[in-house]
């Protein structure tokens, strides 16, 4: 299979096992391309893809333009903040001003769970669902099951614990479709009122001790605290979650046991995670920002040709 089964990427959750690792596989092919001296291929050459960002982003926005620039697609740039949506315009007539101008392809992060399957749903161009509120973030789940699987040789049979505000966390969804399609046993690890209710019913395993839960994984992936989406405390301070769910030095230094640190970004450092452990050499958060620029160029690329067959 050279295409994907897909037209759109909405969420891991409709991608087959297949799906995964077809992007996985192409991704590894743009990785070399992209660490080459001449970085460029003409592969989307006379596309046009907008990039319609109604959140915040600064890690997922720059590398999707970075991977569109890489693929020689022509880029439409759009920040809610400086357009018409201040005026009152809805998202639909915003979606559809922009495909007016013949777009190809929508990128889109917006804060309203679903967005991007209803744009889909409405307009003829081919949509990426670059995070929709708490509900997914695909391309994130990609990358890290790529980085995971560049460090080991494989994902399966992998214990990942995932670590933070499970609850308003869309990383946190994808990541566990993602991997228990490619075969990882998945934890998740927070306090309980940041744990969703029947996570279990999923296959997850479910840790409230941090160090319990870091004595059973190889991998752990470290989430911020999404206060932006919280509409009351779920944690009495930082510092007191700092306490029990913080990775810091002396934690690893009593676990006495190597494992792969990863985090999606933003880091809140002091926080989750110290800058003595995302900076440490068992870190490999860089590697996730290098390694997201060729999967987003791999998941452009395969949902593009399918368009064109």
């Amino acid at each position: 299979m050279s295409h994907l089964s897909v037209p759109h990427l909405l969420g891991i959750k409709q991608l087959t096992k297949q799906d995964i690792e077809l992007i996985l596989d192409t991704a590894q092919n743009f990785k070399e391309v992209i660490n080459r001296p001449i970085k460029k291929v003409p592969s989307l050459r006379d596309f046009t893809i907008a990039n319609l960002f109604f959140e915040n982003s600064t890690r997922t926005k720059l590398s999707f333009e970075l991977a569109e620039k890489r693929l020689g697609a022509d880029i439409l740039n759009f920040s809610a903040s400086g357009s018409s949506v201040k005026k009152g315009e809805t998202l639909i007539d915003t979606v559809n001003n922009i495909l007016a101008m013949k777009v190809d392809m929508i990128v889109m992060r917006h804060s309203s769970a679903g967005a991007a399957d209803f744009v889909s749903r409405n307009v003829q161009s081919i949509v990426v669902n670059a995070g929709d509120g708490a509900h997914e973030h695909p391309t994130q789940a990609l990358l890290d099951a790529f980085s995971i699987q560049e460090k080991f040789g494989t994902v399966q049979g992998k214990k990942i614990v995932i670590v933070g505000d499970i609850l308003h966390s869309r990383v946190a969804l994808s990541n566990i479709f993602c991997l228990q399609k490619l075969g990882a046993e998945v934890a998740v690890c927070g306090p309980l009122n940041l744990i969703p209710r029947h996570i279990e019913s999923m296959g997850v395993n479910v840790f409230l001790d941090f160090n319990e839960a870091l004595l059973w994984c190889d991998v752990v992936n470290m989430l911020r605290i999404q206060s932006e989406r919280q509409n009351s405390h779920y944690i009495p301070s930082l510092r007191e979650y700092q306490m029990f769910y913080g990775l810091d030095s002396k934690r690893l230094q009593k676990i006495n046991k190597e494992l792969c640190i990863m985090h999606p970004g933003p880091i809140n450092r002091g926080v989750e995670i110290t800058s003595e452990v995302a900076d440490g050499p068992h870190s490999i958060i860089l590697q996730q920002v290098e390694n997201g620029v060729a999967v987003r160029m791999a998941a452009l690329y395969l949902l593009a040709s399918g368009r064109n067959e």
